[in-house]
């Protein structure tokens, strides 16, 4: 039986690196969480990641080694090929994805569960100034182009027939954990009916 696409997005800072790695902790070998290549430092803060050189990743992309892959905020990342081995076995992987592929990624994976993961946006603005990468005014124009996207963004997903599950994080992250669990337990249940 084809295993389970969980496809999580969310703004930065919204805690989705944190999430998913709990999860995956706390599933054990019933999730599987993809690790992402990114053109960025190994030492820069946030997921584990590979990183790489935009040479090395153009290299892997044109050897065909990525299952997905995008640009975004000036960075390449790439989900590799590997992810389509894990689902033809059964299982359910873990990927974090990105609003600018998500669409492409949906009809790719056409029972892919797409997680937004949200953060009450003054959580959101604290979360950001104390990363110290923006000026409080870049944060406040991107946090205000982010909440115009995202309706228009999950509209559109809505109409392509997406699984589409709104998850808050601005709370405990034990209970968001729980939470997602929870969401992809039942989105697997009923995609295996």
């Amino acid at each position: 039986m084809p295993g389970q696409l969980v496809y999580v997005m969310g703004p930065s800072g919204s805690g989705k690196d944190s999430l998913l790695q709990l999860a995956a902790s706390r599933a054990g070998s019933q999730l599987r969480l993809m690790k992402r290549y990114i053109t960025r430092s190994a030492e820069s803060e946030g997921e584990d990641a590979f990183s790489l050189s935009p040479d090395a990743f153009d290299a892997m992309q044109a050897r065909g080694e990525f299952a997905m892959s995008w640009r975004a905020n000036g960075l390449a990342y790439g989900i590799p090929i590997e992810l389509d081995n894990l689902l033809a076995q059964g299982h359910t992987v873990l990927v974090n994805g990105s609003r600018a592929y998500c669409e492409s990624a949906v009809q790719r994976y056409k029972s892919a569960l797409v997680v937004l993961v949200q953060v009450d946006p003054p959580l959101l603005l604290q979360r950001l100034l104390q990363r110290g990468r923006e000026s409080r005014q870049e944060i406040t124009q991107r946090l205000a182009r982010n909440c115009a996207l995202d309706i228009a963004f999950m509209d559109r997903l809505r109409e392509q027939g997406a699984r589409l599950v709104v998850l808050d994080n601005s709370g405990d992250l034990d209970s968001a954990v729980t939470q997602f669990l929870h969401t992809i337990e039942q989105a697997t249940t009923l995609e295996r009916q």
